[in-house]
C-alpha cells in the first residue's frame, strides 16, 4: 500500500514526493481554470468533521467537485453524527467506509485520523486532530512558499504565535525538515513555545532553528513571516491565553520593517493578528495561500484515490 494512500501527518512525505505534489498541483490550477476535469467521476468523498472549518472543508469539497466526483457528509459531525449516540469513531468509520470512496476527516483529538486509518477500508485524509497536526494545511502552505519564490531551500522562516497548540506550525516544521538549509525562527510567548517532540525532530534532521520572544530582533532578516492565531479555545485557562494574547501584531508599522519581498502567510482564520491595512500590501499572501489550499488537495485527492484502485 503507498504511503499515500492515506494522509495522516506531515512527516509521510519525502522530497520527491512533495515536489511531484506541488507539479500536480500547479496542473491543476490549469484544470481549473479550464473548467474542471472528470477523473473523479462516480467517485464519492465524505467530509466528516468533528470540529469547526470553513476553508479546509470547502476547499476539499471544491476540490472532489472540480474533480468530477461529489460529495456526502457534515459540517458537524459531533451533534449530526450518531457520535452524539455515543457511537465510536472506529464504528463510525467502519460504516462510512462503505458509503464513499475516501474520507476528510477533522477530530477534537490527537492521533484520531491514525486511528481511524487502522479500521478504514477506504483512504483517510487528516484535515486536523485536535493540537495535533494538519498535513493538508502544511503542504498548501510550503506550495505558496515555492510559488512565490521559485523554491524552499536556503529560506529563513518566522513562525509566530501560538506554537504549542498551533497544529499548522508542527506540520508545516516536518514539511521544511526535507529541505536545504533552512532556518526557522519560532516567536511566541512563554507559555504557547514549540512543543520538544517538534524540535526534537527537526533536531534529527539537522534543521537549524532559534525560540525567542522577540519579533522584532529578526523582522528585517526573514524571507517569510508565518503568523498564527491565538487559540483561546484551546487553552485550559481564561489567564493562560490571556498571557499570549495580543502579543504580536502584524500592522502597517511592521510590514514596514520587513524586507520588500519577504511574504506574509496565515492559515486563517484570522483574530486581530494581521490588521486590514495589511492586505494590501503586495507581500501578504495568506489569501492566495488558502487559494492554493484547492489545487493541492485536488492533487492529493486524485493521488489517494489513485493509489487506492492499485
Amino acid at each position: 500500500m503507498s504511503e499515500l494512500y492515506h494522509v495522516l501527518g506531515a512527516k509521510q512525505f519525502t522530497k520527491d514526493e512533495l515536489e511531484q505534489l506541488f507539479d500536480n498541483a500547479m496542473e491543476m490550477e490549469k484544470v481549473v481554470a479550464s473548467g474542471g476535469t472528470r477523473a473523479q467521476e462516480g467517485r464519492i468523498m465524505t467530509t466528516l468533521f468533528f470540529e469547526a472549518s470553513t476553508r479546509t472543508r470547502l476547499s476539499f469539497e471544491s476540490a472532489m467537485h472540480r474533480l468530477g466526483g461529489s460529495v456526502i457528509g457534515t459540517e458537524n459531525a459531533a451533534q449530526f453524527s450518531s457520535a452524539i449516540k455515543g457511537e465510536t469513531l472506529e464504528d463510525t468509520i467502519r460504516i462510512v467506509s462503505g458509503y464513499s470512496d475516501v474520507i476528510v476527516m477533522r477530530h477534537t483529538d490527537i492521533g484520531a485520523a491514525k486511528r481511524a486509518a487502522k479500521v478504514a477500508s477506504i483512504p483517510v485524509i487528516n484535515a486536523g486532530d485536535g493540537a495535533g497536526e494538519h498535513p493538508t494545511q502544511a503542504l498548501l502552505d510550503a506550495y505558496t512558499i515555492r510559488k512565490e519564490f521559485g523554491y524552499i531551500d536556503g529560506l529563513k522562516i518566522a513562525m509566530v504565535g501560538d506554537l504549542t497548540y498551533g497544529r499548522t506550525v508542527h506540520s508545516l516544521s516536518y514539511i521544511l525538515a526535507n529541505y536545504q538549509n533552512v532556518m526557522i525562527y519560532y516567536i511566541s510567548p512563554d507559555n504557547v513555545r514549540i512543543p520538544d517532540n517538534v524540535k526534537r525532530y527537526m533536531d534529527e534532521k539537522g534543521i537549524r532553528y532559534v525560540e525567542t520572544d522577540d519579533l522584532d530582533a529578526v523582522a528585517g532578516s526573514i524571507d517569510v513571516l508565518y503568523q498564527t492565531r491565538i487559540q483561546k479555545e484551546r487553552f485550559p485557562s481564561v489567564e493562560e491565553y490571556e498571557k499570549a494574547s495580543g502579543k504580536y501584531i502584524v500592522d502597517g508599522e511592521l510590514m514596514s520593517r520587513l524586507g520588500k519581498q519577504t511574504i506574509v502567510l496565515h492559515p486563517l482564520p484570522r483574530a486581530g493578528e494581521i490588521t486590514e491595512e495589511v492586505d494590501d500590501d503586495p507581500r501578504a499572501a495568506y489569501f492566495h495561500q488558502a487559494v492554493n489550499g484547492l489545487y493541492i488537495r485536488m492533487a492529493l485527492v486524485n493521488k489517494c484515490l489513485g493509489e487506492a484502485r492499485k
